[in-house]
C-alpha cells in the first residue's frame, strides 16, 4: 500500500529468512537513492535487526542531516554548546574564527553556555562591528524559530528553519556533485519530522535510535545505494522502491534523457543480478514524496523482467486483475493500490 508497509514486510521476511537459518549477511537491501535507507533504518532499528550502510554514513549520521539535527536542537535547547559550534557559521555568515574563540572563552570564564555568551556579547565592544552584528542577527534567528516552535506543526517548523537559516539555499547553490543528494535527505529530515507529534518527540526519537548498535553472530543486513553494490554478490537480495519517477529516477531522465534511462535500466540489470538465489522487488501504490502522497505507477522495468523467471505474490482483488495481468500490464492498469508484490530470480 504504502512506503512505510514496503519496509515493515521487507523487515518480516528478513527476520524469517534468519529463523529459517539464513545468515544476516547474506541479504541485502539495495536503494536506488540514499534517502530512500532511511524507512529501512528505522524499520530495522525497530526489529532490533543488525545492519550495515555500505557507501557513505548511517542516515542520521550524515554531514547535512547533522546539520539540520544541530539546528533543530538549538531551538530546543539554547545551552546545545555542540550544536551551537556546529551551525554557528553554517551557512557562512561572517562569525570568524575569532569571534567563535572570543565566545567560546567568554562562556568557559564566566561558566555559561556558548549561546548565553553570545547574547552577553553583542551587548559590548569585545567583538568587532560585523562580528556583533552577525553574531545578533543569528541569536535572533534562534530565537524567533524559538517562539514559532510554540504554534508552529513541526514540520513547518523544520522546513522554516532550514530555510531561513540559509542551509537549504547552501546546497541548491553548491557546486558539489553530491548537493542533489543531499537536498533530497534533507526533504527527507523534513519527511521524518513530520511523523512526530512536537519537534522535541522526533529529536529524542533520533537520539535513541543514534545509541541503537546492535550485533549479532549472523552479521549485519547490508543496507546501499544500487551504484555502491557493483561488483557484490548476496545470496538473497531486496529491491524496493521500482516505481516511475523514482526508479528510473525522473532526474536522471529529465537531465540526460534516452541516455539517462538507459543508465537506470543498467542500474535495474545490476541490482537483479547481485542476487546469487533470490532477488525480490516490490513497489508501492502510494508514497509520500518529500511531505506529499502520490499515487505511484510501478516502474517500467518491472514489465521487463523475464516472465519465466517471474513469480508474483499479490494480494487477490487490489488491481481487480489476474495475476498474469499484473505480471506482463501492471503498471498500464491505473492501480490505486498495489501490495508488496515479489519476483523470486
Amino acid at each position: 500500500w504504502d512506503g512505510d508497509e514496503e519496509a515493515r514486510l521487507i523487515g518480516d521476511d528478513i527476520e524469517a529468512e534468519q529463523g529459517r537459518g539464513r545468515r544476516l549477511n547474506d541479504m541485502a537491501v539495495l536503494v536506488r537513492a540514499s534517502f530512500q535507507m532511511r524507512s529501512f533504518e528505522e524499520r530495522f532499528n525497530a526489529l532490533g535487526l543488525p545492519y550495515r550502510v555500505v557507501g557513505g554514513p548511517r542516515f542520521y549520521e550524515r554531514e547535512e542531516t547533522r546539520d539540520a539535527l544541530s539546528y533543530f536542537r538549538l531551538v530546543r535547547s539554547p545551552s546545545d554548546d555542540l550544536a551551537f559550534d556546529r551551525i554557528a557559521n553554517k551557512p557562512a555568515r561572517k562569525l570568524g574564527g575569532q569571534t567563535m574563540q572570543t565566545i567560546h572563552s567568554f562562556a568557559r570564564n564566566n561558566g555559561m553556555s556558548n549561546m548565553a555568551a553570545a547574547r552577553e556579547l553583542i551587548a559590548t565592544d569585545d567583538l568587532s562591528t560585523m562580528g556583533r552584528n552577525a553574531l545578533r542577527r543569528f541569536v535572533e534567528m534562534i530565537d524567533r524559530w524559538a517562539r514559532e516552535a510554540e504554534n508552529l506543526p513541526p514540520r513547518d517548523l523544520a522546513e522554516l528553519i532550514l530555510e531561513e537559516s540559509g542551509y537549504t539555499d547552501y546546497w541548491r547553490h553548491s557546486k558539489s556533485a553530491k548537493a542533489d543528494s543531499k537536498l533530497d535527505n534533507l526533504k527527507e529530515v523534513v519527511q521524518a519530522v513530520s511523523e512526530f507529534d512536537t519537534m522535541a518527540a522526533y529529536l529524542d526519537h533520533v537520539a535513541l535510535v543514534a545509541e541503537h548498535n546492535e550485533t549479532s553472530p549472523d552479521g549485519e543486513v547490508w543496507l546501499m545505494t544500487l551504484h555502491s553494490a557493483k561488483g557484490l554478490e548476496f545470496p538473497v537480495v531486496f529491491l524496493p522502491g521500482w516505481e516511475e519517477e523514482i526508479f528510473p529516477s525522473k532526474r536522471s531522465v529529465d537531465e540526460n534523457g534516452e541516455a539517462g534511462l538507459e543508465e537506470e535500466r543498467r542500474l535495474a540489470y545490476v541490482g537483479v543480478t547481485r542476487a546469487m538465489e533470490d532477488c525480490r522487488i516490490s513497489f508501492a501504490a502510494n508514497r509520500q514524496v518529500y511531505g506529499q502522497w502520490r499515487a505511484q505507477m510501478p516502474s517500467r522495468f518491472v514489465d521487463e523482467l523475464p516472465e519465466d523467471h517471474v513469480v508474483v505474490d499479490s494480494q487477490p482483488g487490489l488491481y481487480g486483475t489476474s495475476t498474469e495481468e499484473l505480471a506482463s500490464h501492471s503498471r498500464l492498469n491505473g492501480a490505486r493500490e498495489e501490495p508488496d508484490t515479489y519476483y523470486d530470480n
